[in-house]
């Protein structure tokens, strides 16, 4: 209760844990070794403490208070650990200040930092009359507005940690000294301390490693069922192996390392491999997981449902072929209660079973045609007495069908009857007037088989160079990768096979050409995204884009694609005739967009060194995809292209070849199969 202390060449010190350990304190020493008191702070522990009774410790207090009153100082009561406080001591300490003049009571919290600074300023009022007077609040009403400042203060300082941080490799120390100056930081700090600040900034680096993870996980689960594919795609290799045979099964299969990446430490999530984004292969360890094992599962439940989907193909055909209630020409309606049953519903559409029908129609028809032909030539005497005109009444047709009516033959095409009467006529129109054209075999005549064996096996000196420079087998067919973002190249392949016949050919001034289409969507670099594989050699490209984003997927395909094959001897995809089409997204109408779209293309195709189309030079409209005219324009230039270096890179002699002019009398039967090249080539080389 002393007013004055000296203390000559003494520390200062805040609390006791610093007796002996001032070296590791800051060292102040107490003022000219002398300090006059001005007001005391009489502390109450309102908490409930271990052996220690409550009474007492007011009894104690009381006491002390009369001590300090001697003195004329100001006192203020702090009751501390109200955090933990007992709400009786609590009233009784009220009670205690209430029984003694002006005596001002703050409850305080100093783990919680709840009414500290109050304490020491409402003494400083006391102290200094000229000072305005604080307001004492109670310690819940100072706790609420506390936490309410401090979580405040949390969300802005999580803010700037967000704003600043973006990468989980970022260290406390480095993003510390960014956010020194900030207030956010300053301010957080000041109420919370600065582990607590560190702390938040760790949850928010794991957050943000944890978040990197799950993409990676995601793009590594993506790729596992094309994985399997590639590598287990045998259902009699896997049906019966587990999870660890499986694994084991893969390490031996050739192309494991273009899937997988096997690591030294394990698991890979805690490996520096998250941040190799160089690499995308697969961390092998990651089949050990559940959703790998799900996927592998799924892939082994899409196996066994394919080869049930093939059985059931296999035997809805047969039922086609052993069914007496199928006929040529008979509608799916009429048919479908005759062959279909439960189990074909189960594993297939309908749609499927109807095209299976569709092609077994067409086969069993045209087999009917031909076997009906041949009825025609058997009964060949009907057709004699006809007119010159080889036009035959109502009678002599009603006489022919009479006389033929009991035949099977004629029989099987009762529900083709037009197409029947047509075979008649056409019969009719070839008795009378005998052509290849009118020749009922056609295209198997044997005249034109024979002309077009000559004309391939020699060649008149006029058309010598030209006609065996372009003899490559390869000319009748095109092999088109079609490259496109979000759908782009799907769609595209669709339209261009819609346009094709049923057996993928496509028509070029009149001739019939082979399509193949690749379209590509994915990373190139990935085996099933390659632009070549064993069986496609591709002899161009159409390039699709509709915004900045899929033209970048392009520039950048086309380049790594490019760059696979630097050094390589079939270096050809250097020199890929490339076609950069600009493909308007429906309902975009604005023209703004559509002209930097146009200008960014023109600069892209110059730097490529490849043909560009947009809408506005094709003359589409908005909303449209390309055209037929210009999908056959691309085509014939790819064709064009193909030739050139057909004709650059042939080394086939022709000097020898001599102009033959043969004429060949053969007895044979039209639509008869026999091997020209044996009846032929020994009479054209004997000439």
């Amino acid at each position: 209760a002393a007013t004055k202390l000296a203390s000559a060449e003494k520390l200062m010190y805040f609390c006791t844990d610093q007796l002996g350990l001032e070296q590791d304190f800051e060292q102040k020493q107490m003022p000219d070794g002398k300090l006059l008191v001005d007001g005391f702070l009489l502390c109450i522990d309102v908490s409930r403490g271990m052996n220690r009774n409550f009474d007492d410790q007011l009894k104690f207090v009381s006491n002390l208070y009369n001590q300090l009153a001697k003195t004329k100082k100001p006192i203020v009561v702090v009751l501390t650990k109200c955090d933990e406080g007992v709400e009786r001591y609590i009233r009784d300490a009220h009670t205690f200040a209430l029984s003694k003049k002006n005596l001002q009571v703050v409850e305080t919290s100093a783990r919680s930092n709840v009414n500290i600074d109050l304490a020491f300023s409402t003494l400083v009022q006391l102290i200094d009359k000229s000072r305005g007077k604080t307001k004492i609040i109670p310690y819940f009403e100072a706790l609420k507005q506390q936490s309410q400042q401090i979580a405040a203060a949390k969300d802005k300082y999580e803010w700037l940690v967000s704003r600043i941080v973006k990468n989980h490799n970022e260290t406390w120390s480095n993003v510390s000294r960014k956010m020194q100056s900030s207030p956010e930081y300053q301010d957080y700090v000041y109420l919370e301390g600065t582990q607590k600040a560190k702390k938040l900034f760790l949850q928010h680096v794991h957050r943000l490693k944890q978040e990197h993870i799950e993409r990676r996980r995601k793009m590594y689960l993506a790729m596992l069922p094309q994985a399997f594919e590639a590598l287990i795609p045998d259902l009699d290799e896997i049906d019966h192996l587990s999870c660890v045979k499986v694994e084991k099964l893969l390490e031996t299969k050739p192309d494991f390392l273009k899937w997988f990446i096997v690591l030294e430490e394990t698991p890979w999530d805690a490996t520096s491999h998250i941040d190799n984004m160089e690499n995308e292969r697969i961390p092998f360890d990651l089949m050990e997981t559940q959703p790998a094992e799900q996927l592998y599962e799924a892939h082994l439940e899409k196996l066994r449902n394919e080869r049930k989907r093939a059985e059931m193909r296999r035997a809805f055909k047969e039922n086609l072929e052993t069914s007496p209630f199928i006929t040529p020409g008979k509608p799916w309606e009429e048919a479908r209660s005759f062959i279909m049953n439960e189990d074909f519903y189960m594993w297939l559409e309908e749609s499927i079973y109807m095209d299976i029908y569709s092609k077994h129609q067409k086969q069993i028809i045209e087999k009917a045609k031909e076997e009906f032909q041949e009825l025609l030539l058997e009964y060949s005497e009907l057709f004699y007495e006809l007119e010159l005109d080889a036009k035959p009444s109502k009678e002599k047709m009603g006489v022919i069908q009479d006389v033929l009516g009991e035949e099977q033959r004629f029989k099987a095409l009762q529900k083709l009857q037009a197409e029947r009467d047509a075979l008649i006529l056409k019969h009719i129109h070839f008795v009378y007037h005998p052509t290849k054209e009118t020749c009922p075999s056609c295209p198997v005549c044997v005249d034109s088989k024979i002309e077009h064996l000559i004309s391939s096996r020699f060649i008149r000196p006029s058309e010598r160079n030209q006609k065996n420079l372009l003899s490559d087998s390869n000319i009748d067919r095109i092999n088109l990768v079609i490259l496109g973002k979000d759908g782009l190249a799907r769609e595209l392949a669709n339209e261009i096979r819609a346009l094709c016949t049923n057996d993928d050919k496509y028509v070029i001034e009149g001739k019939m050409y082979e399509l193949s289409l690749r379209p590509i969507e994915g990373n190139v670099r990935l085996p099933v995204n390659s632009f070549q594989t064993p069986t496609f050699q591709p002899h161009g490209c159409l390039c699709l884009y509709n915004s900045k984003e899929s033209l970048s997927y392009v520039v950048e395909s086309i380049e790594k694609s490019r760059e696979s094959t630097i050094g390589r001897r079939d270096n050809h995809l250097v020199h890929l005739p490339l076609t950069l089409i600009l493909v308007n997204k429906r309902g975009d109408t604005s023209g703004e967009t559509l002209h930097s779209l146009i200008q960014q293309g023109q600069q892209i195709a110059s730097k490529l060194q490849c043909v560009f189309l947009d809408p506005a030079s094709a003359g589409i409209g908005y909303g449209r995809n390309i055209n037929e005219k210009q999908i056959s324009q691309v085509l014939k230039g790819l064709l064009d292209s193909k030739r050139n270096l057909n004709l650059v890179s042939s080394t086939s002699s022709i000097k020898d070849l001599v102009d033959v002019d043969l004429r060949i009398v053969m007895c044979l039967m039209c639509g008869d199969p026999f091997n020209a090249d044996d009846i032929l080539l020994p009479i054209l080389q004997s000439q």
